[in-house]
């Protein structure tokens, strides 16, 4: 095994800045090698470069102006990766739209984040016809997958991938600072829809310095991007590979039996994925050659069951399994080092390199060995904010140290995550919960107040809330009380299945609820006068 390094070899000496350098220097340093591969294709990195390039300039000629954001709505594909760097070459913020988002969802964020193009294809268009109307910046739709441009009768000038990257180069991208914003990654929060996590350039490529550290990636691997591209995981795949000039092998997983067959098929050496998917992987039985040219694999979005660790590595023995823990607000924060593993299954592992991570106590103080607290992360991984929304980001973004009156004390944030862990005396981190009501499910963080729009928009209900009970598989399993209304039929079971049907037409799946308890009396409410989700769930839990 090799010798663990203290960062990246860099074959040319010099480290990346900016996210789009990520492969404008892979192209330079190994322009032969494989970068992509999709559906039986593959692509060098020097031809990727090429595509990018070229996207780049068709986006110059809409024309992008800078820091406009370029909104990306694609399953995993060539050119959701070309968009996706093309986008910060142009001098634009790439926002990437996750591609199992309904038409709801996909509005929301197209309108919060102020979108004024929007990547996507003609098989996708229809869904959004009725939400584009509510997003006021949007300008431009580049269609992917159309042969001619398509009249949209909101007047939004519509043109084909092809026309796009025929554009002629423009001129030079305006300069960029690796402090500016790079990207917005949108994730629920708790008092509602999803919101945009504000990302700069620094954010983006000093993550990915920090994970191919300890993963010791390199120019040899193969990495499955098994995870959306608008996880912040599942975007590590891209810039850690891209880091090092390593092949990304994109994947719209179907099955669980999809990932072993692509496992075997390009000899993939690093895994990251959910509990959920590892839990399914685990009860299959592994044809030999998955786990044959397999170096890693990466948990992240959740705590993985023992029984699923012990299951995986027996499946894959000659495979390091790395246990980690992060927030999109500050991408990655921890990891167990493999030979750890056994000794303590149950830790998130300490910092990832280049992060500090503290348990404070409400005052600020660092807790004693073993006293719960808050997870506090410092360094350059923590993000610039929340897009437009100034009371959520200071809630959440605070200045380091606690007893700093303002970022002007130190010029230095830190993301306070609302986890409470423990630290324990060798410095190995233990989460014991989460402090506000998120629902952590199928590796998704999910908002309850926006499951609860959902089913109470089915006109079926006075009252709803939302909550999430552990569960073997999902992690959380959502759960909603609702009080009827007067449009409910009475039967329990038919207006369960209505409820349920309506919410899969609205909802990602991952959103709709698993469980509906109906309730003939008003559902608790705290001294303020809303719902009490907590007490209900104490109540049931019980049950």
């Amino acid at each position: 095994m090799p010798r663990m390094s203290s960062a990246p070899h860099y074959p040319d000496g010099i480290p990346p800045v900016l996210l789009h350098q990520l492969p404008e220097r892979a192209a330079a340093c190994w322009p032969g090698h494989m970068a992509l591969t999709h559906d039986g294709q593959q692509w060098s990195y020097d031809e990727l470069q090429g595509l990018i390039g070229r996207c780049r300039a068709g986006l110059q000629r809409l024309p992008l102006a800078p820091g406009a954001r370029v909104a990306v709505f694609l399953e995993k594909r060539l050119e959701t990766v070309v968009a996706s760097f093309a986008a910060t070459a142009a001098g634009g913020v790439l926002v990437p739209v996750n591609p199992v988002l309904k038409s709801t969802q996909v509005g929301h964020i197209l309108q919060d984040a102020g979108a004024q193009v929007l990547v996507t294809s003609r098989s996708r268009l229809p869904s959004l016809l009725d939400v584009l109307a509510d997003c006021p910046d949007l300008r431009h739709i580049v269609l992917c997958d159309a042969q001619a441009p398509l009249h949209h009768p909101g007047g939004l000038d519509a043109c084909t991938w092809e026309t796009l990257l025929s554009a002629t180069p423009a001129e030079a991208a305006p300069p960029q600072l690796e402090t500016d914003v790079a990207a917005i990654f949108y994730t629920s929060g708790s008092t509602g829809r999803p919101k945009g996590v504000v990302l700069s350039h620094r954010n983006l490529v000093a993550g990915a310095t920090s994970v191919a550290t300890y993963l010791q990636n390199h120019a040899g691997d193969v990495l499955l991007a098994a995870l959306p591209l608008s996880f912040d995981a599942g975007f590590s795949q891209l810039t850690t590979a891209f880091l090092v000039g390593a092949r990304v092998v994109l994947l719209n997983v179907l099955l669980p039996r999809d990932v072993l067959r692509a496992m075997e098929a390009e000899r993939v050496t690093g895994l990251t994925a959910v509990p959920p998917l590892y839990m399914q992987l685990a009860a299959l039985p592994w044809p030999a050659p998955a786990a044959q040219h397999l170096r890693y694999w990466a948990n992240t979005g959740g705590r993985l069951p023992r029984a699923t660790l012990d299951q995986l590595r027996l499946r894959a023995p000659g495979a390091l399994p790395f246990l980690m823990y992060g927030l999109t607000e500050a991408f990655r924060s921890s990891y167990l080092p493999p030979d750890e593993v056994d000794r303590r299954p149950d830790s998130m592992g300490r910092a990832i390199p280049n992060v500090d991570l503290r348990v404070v106590r409400e005052d600020g103080s660092e807790c004693a060995p073993d006293e719960p607290g808050e997870l506090v992360h410092r360094g350059p991984l923590v993000a610039q904010g929340y897009w437009n929304r100034p009371e959520e980001t200071a809630q959440r973004f605070r200045p380091w140290p606690p007893a700093a009156p303002a970022k002007g004390a130190t010029g230095e944030w830190a993301v306070y995550s609302g986890d409470t862990v423990r630290r324990d005396a060798e410095g190995f981190l233990y989460f014991v919960g989460r402090r506000d009501e998120m629902i952590k499910t199928s590796g998704y963080r999910v908002s309850p107040t926006e499951v609860e729009e959902g089913v109470y928009a089915s006109g079926l209900v006075q009252e709803v809330l939302a909550v999430g009970f552990d569960h073997e598989l999902l992690g959380q399993a959502i759960h909603v009380a609702a009080v009827p209304s007067p449009a409910a039929s009475g039967d329990a079971a038919a207006d369960t299945a209505a409820l349920l049907a309506h919410c899969r037409a609205l909802l990602p799946a991952y959103m709709v609820p698993a469980v509906v308890h109906w309730a003939r009396d008003p559902l608790p409410r705290n001294p303020n006068g809303k719902l009490d989700r907590p007490r209900w769930k104490a109540e049931h839990e019980r049950i």
